[in-house]
């Protein structure tokens, strides 16, 4: 009987073993430019960093990738494409479209790359949210609404979760945006990784 049960208790092991081995555990992308990146925060506190360490302090089995690359546009993750769908994430954070306004590219091209980036992330299965940013007042109150609406009209098209301002509680906080205006600080960073969580838990499962 003890041996049987020894034999019992190893099948069981083996078994686990087995299972775990043939279910990773799930990939979370956070696909976009340089505030993905963590531009000009310490190496290690970037907003992914700290999006990894808060799905691991609440239970969740996530693996974070920061596909993040300063100055891409949306034309870039266009490019990209191929590098996400080959990392198999089940979500993909997307956030893109600062730089196209930055540089005033046509609001029509950067509308037609989010379809193309969201599109095909979608058809390959995986869960797409959106995280939208917004522009200096010198570039005009029109154009400003025209980029920000990019996110509303993307998320309304293909069914998304939308943060329409990544740094949405994070902006006005002292010490949380660099000198530049643009990129957070480790501090900022810690706050925009809180954002994301409260945006994609609804599609996480333990």
């Amino acid at each position: 009987m003890k041996h049987l049960r020894l034999l019992v208790l190893a099948l069981f092991c083996a078994t686990v073993a087995f299972a775990k081995a043939n279910h990773p555990v799930p990939t979370i992308a956070c696909f976009g430019d340089s505030i993905t990146a963590g531009h000009g925060a310490p190496l290690g506190k970037s907003y992914p960093d700290y999006l990894q360490k808060l799905l691991t302090a609440q239970g969740y089995q996530y693996r974070v990738l920061n596909m993040g690359i300063s100055g891409d546009t949306t034309k870039d993750g266009v490019n990209r494409l191929p590098n996400v769908l080959a990392a198999h994430p089940s979500i993909v954070i997307v956030e893109f479209g600062g730089n196209d306004g930055l540089r005033g590219l046509p609001i029509t091209a950067t509308r037609a790359n989010f379809d193309r980036i969201v599109s095909t992330l979608q058809h390959a299965g995986i869960k797409v949210v959106l995280a939208g940013i917004t522009l200096p007042p010198n570039y005009g109150a029109d154009y400003i609404h025209a980029i920000q609406e990019t996110y509303v009209l993307a998320a309304k098209k293909f069914h998304t979760p939308l943060l329409p301002f990544i740094y949405e509680h994070v902006y006005n906080v002292p010490g949380a945006i660099q000198p530049d205006g643009i990129h957070a600080t480790a501090k900022g960073n810690a706050l925009v990784a809180e954002n994301i969580f409260r945006l994609i838990r609804p599609l996480l499962r333990r």
